[in-house]
């Protein structure tokens, strides 16, 4: 949640991830509808330094299918900034096809991928592919997927995730999940769709504001804020079945939840002792643990990757800022030295990066800070952008922001130089989560 101080010292502080120069109550204010299933269509910009060049074949069959796989396959790759898609027209393939890699070689691409689609009579999908070495000339293997048509794109993302496995080296994300949370009308929903923004379902809806969706390590649960209590409470929702429970209904607020590491606690901001403050709370509920015993705002916490830490925004030094304090409590020590006003932390799960929103002049700018050296990169041109969240592999960042006067989810490379927006029809579209690898 993005911190903004409370209206006086005898008001409970009011805390939303809207950024404090924006509407403190978004969620109340009038947007657009939305369709019923909100769609997206990525945008790639930018040039990234190193791109591996990729000729991806038209799947056989999938002009008769209702997902087009090598487009879906394509636009994944190239949403990384690992990956150029190298022109394959003309050249008809399979995955049982043993390509000429000298036509290959003369369109300059490394790497070649083609592959199948077929419907069975049970109606399911069967889709193969094989992945090429163009340089060396081998085989890389390949898979095959039997889906019902819901689960074609999900065919689609395991092909790019073992694309980008097999040519980098590490695990792809384009089969893992997004939750995010829209505005239509009086309408607010809790998304859940794939990694690309497409495929979305409604997890909550409520005619009052959800906020703050954090995923549990293992990815089958959503914590989050609802307000339809009149006051903000913590719930935790398992994705695959919609039962949901309370977690934290205690005097005063219960906001920013966050879980840790192994999944069975999470820190909560809780104002019941008068001023926010941080708690650890059992993920099956309970009496919560006082961890901050300060006179100022403590709130949106986060857990390193290995457990040992907490980090969180307070304004004990005047202004908002990050700090970091061991996880059972203890003393905090500052983090973020570069402008006046940080909010919003997300760390990266190899431990590496921290990423954050910085006011600077008015606007709202998302910004990574490399923790070893504390070196700081600003990532984006636009002015209103919030709540960055990692994709498990370190390696993209989604965040929301407002682009060409609408309102996107966007993902970014960590060096800034490749972006991908994922285009809404309308709405306000808010907190973005990136889900973690599934177990």
């Amino acid at each position: 949640m993005n911190f903004l101080p409370p209206a006086s010292s005898s008001q409970t502080p009011l805390f939303t991830r809207r950024s404090a120069a924006r509407s403190l109550a978004w969620s109340f204010a009038l947007a657009p509808a939305l369709p019923a299933l909100a769609q997206f269509r990525v945008e790639v910009s930018g040039v990234g330094l190193t791109q591996l060049p990729i000729a991806l074949a038209p799947f056989r069959g999938e002009d008769a299918a209702p997902q087009k796989i090598a487009a879906i396959v394509r636009a994944d790759l190239e949403r990384s900034g690992l990956f150029r898609a190298v022109d394959a027209s003309g050249q008809p393939m399979d995955e049982s096809t043993r390509p000429d890699m000298s036509v290959w070689r003369q369109r300059s691409a490394d790497s070649l991928a083609g592959g199948s689609v077929t419907r069975r009579g049970d109606g399911r999908y069967d889709v193969r592919f094989r992945l090429w070495d163009v340089v060396r000339g081998q085989d890389l293997g390949g898979q095959g997927y039997v889906v019902p048509q819901a689960d074609l794109r999900l065919a689609a993302h395991k092909i790019a995730d073992y694309i980008y496995e097999k040519l980098t080296g590490e695990k792809g994300v384009f089969s893992t999940r997004l939750a995010y949370v829209t505005k239509a009308g009086n309408r607010h929903t809790l998304w859940v769709a794939d990694a690309d923004g497409e495929n979305a379902q409604a997890a909550l809806n409520s005619p009052q504001p959800i906020i703050s969706p954090a995923w549990s390590p293992s990815g089958t649960q959503l914590a989050y804020v609802s307000f339809e209590s009149r006051k903000p409470v913590v719930y935790v929702h398992d994705v695959a079945t919609g039962r949901r429970r309370l977690l934290a209904n205690f005097r005063g607020s219960n906001s920013a939840p966050a879980w840790s590491h192994d999944g069975r606690t999470l820190a909560v901001t809780l104002s019941r002792d008068g001023g926010s403050q941080l708690y650890l709370i059992s993920a099956g509920g309970g009496e919560p643990r006082r961890l901050t015993q300060s006179s100022a705002i403590d709130t949106e916490p986060v857990f390193s990757p290995d457990g040992g830490s907490i980090y969180f925004v307070s304004d004990r030094g005047g202004a908002p800022q990050i700090y970091r304090m061991p996880a059972s409590g203890g003393s905090a020590q500052r983090v973020t030295f570069s402008g006046g006003y940080n909010i919003s932390p997300s760390i990266s799960p190899d431990g590496r990066w921290l990423a954050y929103i910085t006011r600077t002049g008015g606007a709202f700018k998302l910004q990574v800070m490399e923790l070893a050296s504390g070196n700081v990169t600003s990532l984006t041109d636009t002015s209103e952008d919030e709540s960055p969240s990692f994709a498990p592999n370190s390696r993209l960042i989604v965040y929301a922001t407002r682009q060409g006067g609408r309102e996107a989810l966007m993902t970014t490379t960590l060096d800034g130089k490749i972006k991908a927006r994922l285009a809404g029809q309308g709405g306000d579209i808010r907190e973005p989560a990136w889900g973690p690898f599934q177990r």
